[in-house]
């Protein structure tokens, strides 16, 4: 059986890493999602 692959220890498989503006619109969001979560706390808590 050959491999359809000429590199086998280069797997395809794996999607590059996110880039550094998606990493940062990530936390973003989350910090943006704990504010209003904390600020709702204090607000209607």
């Amino acid at each position: 059986m050959t491999t359809p692959n000429p590199t086998p220890e280069e797997p395809q498989r794996y999607e590059p890493g996110p880039t550094p503006g998606k990493v940062l619109a990530w936390v973003l969001l989350f910090l943006v999602a704990a504010v209003v979560v904390v600020v709702g706390g204090v607000y209607f808590g």
